[in-house]
């Protein structure tokens, strides 16, 4: 069906704030619920004997299998139906299944726990940055986003507080039970609070025609030379975020022979604190820059990720736990900053009412490949440094997935070539739909 072209909204949406602030608080919880589990991972290891690998899994792809499955067929119902309901029927799905991971007794217990997280999370993501980029429009987009963001540096630093206190007053079942029941009550909250914004609100094109099947807004996306680069350089790069923030908190334990209540303050506050400052002053420098050129959305992300390499090889590298900590200022600095660009360029680079399922298939592959795989490739090499002989294997294994991230600014660079063109190709297609 056809429209007219409009000029971007400029209005501000009524409660748009509060919107943004409740999303942000889902995904502070969505990470919460992942980070609670990395924070009692070593006293868990020691109660059931788990292997490097083991812990792969566990903090990997029994979590990311099926949240990143799922995701698609949800965004397809998000596209079509109520946002903000698939978000509160999410929620409740995994806070639920956080909680029951207080009572596993052996590691399958824990895994179908953990597949259980992934099946809730799964409606997480994908409506909420499409209710956001209906809300703001493009030249705030970034800066919006990346306050969103913020939730995952939130979520890890009270995952990392709330779980080493809990345990070391009530043990790490109680962890489980302390992360996941107040996410019920944030369930209704969402419910009755939030309103589903108007779609495309913030955009040139306000659509009246049906979402696109899944066939047709494949085949766009594909087509989309600068979305594929920039998802390439984002998968490498949650391959290596995801495999630190993994297992960053047992190399600090291991080396520096620490327990969980002793570097939960200190990461909590780099990787939450550092990181969501990050996230929101990067953000709102890509939006100021992107206004003057588009090509600044992958042009931040593979410049961050350059100046992020040699600070974190020297994390790795560090003599003293103090200064491993200062050594990771500036990695937990930029270290979301690739999340929240490589979801604004999924909203600008497709059709508008293609959003939910532009993000799922993100979403679907940073989290298989990247939130599923990193944590797994980097627990399987430190297995095999291990009986290899090294003496710190799992510090060996971090500085191999650092490779990861160089590979990463090429496709970023490359990405940069077609932005501009791709995203006037997605608008204009919005507007002649």
């Amino acid at each position: 069906m056809s429209q007219q072209a409009a000029a971007p909204s400029t209005r501000s949406v009524p409660g748009r704030a509060w919107v943004l602030a409740v999303l942000t608080l889902v995904y502070t919880f969505n990470h919460v619920d992942r980070q609670i589990l990395i924070t009692v991972i070593e006293p868990i290891k020691a109660e059931f004997g788990f292997s490097d690998g083991q812990i792969g899994w566990l903090t990997g792809l029994a979590f990311a299998a099926l949240y990143a499955t799922l995701g698609i067929p949800v965004a397809m119902w998000a596209d079509r139906g109520n946002r903000r309901n698939i978000i509160a029927l999410a929620l409740t799905i995994w806070s639920g299944m956080t909680a029951l991971s207080g009572f596993a007794q052996n590691f399958w217990h824990l895994f179908l726990a953990r597949m259980g997280v992934g099946i809730g999370e799964s409606g997480g993501t994908p409506p909420a940055t499409s209710m956001i980029a209906d809300l703001y429009p493009p030249q705030q987009r970034a800066f919006a986003l990346g306050v969103y963001t913020c939730g995952i540096g939130f979520g890890i630093m009270i995952g990392y507080i709330l779980g080493a206190y809990v345990y070391a007053h009530f043990g790490w079942r109680a962890a489980f039970f302390a992360a996941g029941i107040p996410g019920l009550v944030l369930a209704l909250l969402v419910r009755f609070t939030v309103k589903e914004p108007v779609r495309g609100f913030s955009d040139a094109s306000q659509p009246t025609e049906d979402a696109p099947g899944f066939g047709e807004t494949m085949k766009f996306m594909l087509s989309q030379r600068s979305y594929m680069l920039i998802l390439l350089g984002c998968l490498l790069i949650c391959i290596s975020a995801n495999a630190f923030v993994a297992f960053t908190s047992s190399y600090l334990q291991r080396t520096f022979d620490l327990q969980p209540q002793d570097v939960s303050l200190p990461l909590g506050l780099l990787i939450g604190g550092v990181g969501g400052a990050g996230a929101m002053i990067l953000g709102a420098t890509c939006d100021r820059l992107s206004t003057r050129d588009l090509r600044w959305r992958p042009w931040i992300i593979a410049a961050t990720s350059a100046i992020a390499l040699p600070f974190a090889w020297m994390f790795l590298s560090a003599r003293t736990v103090e200064m491993a900590y200062v050594w990771n200022i500036v990695p937990s600095f930029v270290g979301l900053i690739y999340a929240s660009i490589a979801y604004t360029a999924t909203q600008e680079l497709v059709r508008v009412r293609m959003r939910s399922v532009g993000a799922a298939f993100t979403l679907f592959c940073l989290t298989l490949i990247g939130i599923g795989g990193g944590p797994l490739i980097a627990g399987t090499i430190s297995d095999y440094f291990a009986a290899a002989g090294h003496a710190s294997p799992l510090a060996d294994a971090l500085k191999v997935i650092l490779g990861f991230n160089a590979a990463s600014i090429v496709c970023l660079v490359l990405a940069a070539r077609y932005y501009r063109d791709d995203a006037a190709r997605a608008m204009k297609a919005s507007i002649d739909a």
